[in-house]
């Protein structure tokens, strides 16, 4: 889903991309996903949250659609989902256009 969508339907989806964006754990989380796939377990494992707080945060970022889940066998996987932060920097770019016409 684009993030022109969500902006054209007024933020419809269960959470605000920038809402998740806003928590720093849930940052970091990202981060690590930048590096490729990982479980539930491996991302709790890298912080001192409870399994509980890791899939709370796991749940933010995945209802705004900033990742994926993909089930293996008796795991999910947690990926970014590229599509959405790249409409996000078109996004914010518009902004830099927006801003070098002007002068």
């Amino acid at each position: 889903m684009s993030f022109y969508y969500i902006m054209k339907k007024g933020m419809h989806m269960k959470e605000n991309i920038f809402t998740a964006l806003a928590d720093p754990a849930r940052r970091e989380i990202l981060h690590l996903l930048k590096k490729g796939k990982l479980s539930a377990g491996e991302i709790a494992d890298k912080f001192s949250l409870s399994r509980a707080t890791t899939s709370y945060h796991l749940n933010k970022l995945k209802n705004a659609g900033l990742i994926r889940e993909n089930k293996y066998k008796n795991f999910i996987y947690y990926e970014l989902n590229m599509s959405v932060f790249e409409e996000l920097i078109l996004w914010f770019k518009d902004f830099r256009k927006e801003k070098n016409n002007e002068k």
